[in-house]
């Protein structure tokens, strides 16, 4: 098997919470080493959300996967020094801070790209670099509510409504891993390096469709519409006759077409209306009704036999205990056991994507606060009693 496609790159990750680790993570799952510096008393915030299993926090189990952990006092000049060091040996710096906070410790863009001219240097702030926001604090819960998505989800009569999870935090890993790699590209061509200004506010404004057109073109703007869409239908979640939900879509016409005459409503077919997904959308009530109530007369089981004899697009509603039962998800490997120091055996999502020839892997899963701070301080050189001189005074 040849080497992961990253092997080679080393990443410093010294941002915290969830948009800049993850896109570490991302660039970690497919060979880069990826080092993880946190402060010796503060640790990456994301180690005390979500549940824990003996104290130990499970989410970082994924997050910190194939990530050596190091901690280092950045604010303090002679832990700036170190992480200068190591940025003579790095591709890649990631961080999250406010904006001039790096610049008020002496680890501004000039001064790393003067330690390493090729380096490419992400910072991932909710509002980004410069503008009346920059300065304020925020997380993707905000870019949720300024990119219009929460104005956009929940029910028409309802209040707008933010994910349970953290989805702008994590398009913008997405986006922020892919800009890294264009800036690799670039850095690789010409042996400089570069600033990615990754707001969290804006990929997320990206993948909400062409809204902002629509409203310059038409001054439309486009409201709630619960598990509805203004582009098809139907599509929604319907309730089975044994008390599950499936989901169902047809954003192409043949589909829809499938499921009315599945559901024993051909004749809806041959109505002018039904020629277009925007104007199915329009008697979006009289195809759900039809949909809901065929649904509701059978269990799940037949309702998924029917649908895939159809050619129809369905799919269960799952939480987690159906994922892990899923036979698509067991054959793709989505979900992976990994030998963990503290918790044994640890199930989680793979990597993102399968490459055929250079694949990603999970190395090792999140590793403990400071685990990995000799062997990497190590490696460039600072000696054993210095590392106990710098700990003594709280750098390390």
């Amino acid at each position: 098997m040849s080497a992961a496609p990253l092997d080679g790159v080393r990443v410093l990750d010294v941002s915290t919470l969830f948009a800049g680790p993850l896109a570490a993570t991302f660039l970690g799952d497919f060979g880069a080493d990826v080092i993880k510096v946190e402060h010796p008393l503060k640790p990456d915030a994301s180690r005390g959300h979500g549940p824990a299993k003996d104290g130990v926090n499970l989410w970082w189990k994924t997050l910190g996967r194939n990530k050596r952990t190091v901690t280092l006092n950045l604010g303090q000049a002679d832990g700036a020094a170190v992480l200068l060091e190591l940025v003579r040996t790095a591709d890649v710096l990631i961080e999250n801070f406010r904006p001039g906070t790096l610049e008020r410790w002496g680890l501004g863009p000039d001064a790393l790209l003067a330690a390493n001219p090729a380096l490419v240097i992400a910072r991932v702030t909710a509002f980004g670099q410069f503008g009346p926001y920059s300065a304020r604090p925020g997380f993707g819960s905000l870019a949720e509510a300024m990119s219009g998505f929460a104005a956009l989800t929940g029910e028409p009569d309802g209040p707008p409504t933010l994910p349970p999870f953290g989805l702008a935090d994590g398009i913008a890993a997405l986006a922020t891993s892919y800009a890294v790699m264009v800036a690799l590209r670039s850095a690789e061509a010409t042996g400089r390096g570069q600033v990615v200004d990754m707001a969290i506010i804006e990929p997320i404004l990206m993948l909400l469709g062409g809204q902002i057109t629509a409203f310059d073109q038409l001054g439309t703007v486009q409201a709630r519409t619960g598990n509805r869409s203004v582009n098809n239908a139907p599509r929604n979640v319907y309730r089975t006759a044994d008390d599950e939900w499936v989901a169902i879509s047809t954003s192409s016409q043949s589909i829809a077409e499938r499921v009315m005459t599945l559901v024993g409503r051909p004749e809806l077919v041959d109505e002018p209306w039904f020629s277009s997904g925007h104007s199915r959308a329009q008697h979006a009530d009289e195809l759900d009704e039809a949909v809901a109530s065929w649904v509701a007369a059978r269990p799940t089981a037949v309702v998924l036999e029917e649908f895939e004899r159809a050619q129809a697009a369905v799919a269960p509603v799952y939480d987690v205990r159906g994922i892990l039962a899923d036979p698509q998800y067991a054959a793709l490997g989505t979900v992976q056991t990994v030998d963990d120091d503290e918790l044994g055996p640890v199930k989680m999502q793979n990597v993102l994507f399968r490459l055929s020839e250079t694949p990603g892997s999970i190395r090792f899963s999140g590793r403990p606060h400071g685990h990995d701070t000799d062997e990497v301080l190590d490696e460039i050189g600072i000696t054993a009693q210095q590392r106990a001189a710098l700990r003594e005074r709280g750098i390390l």
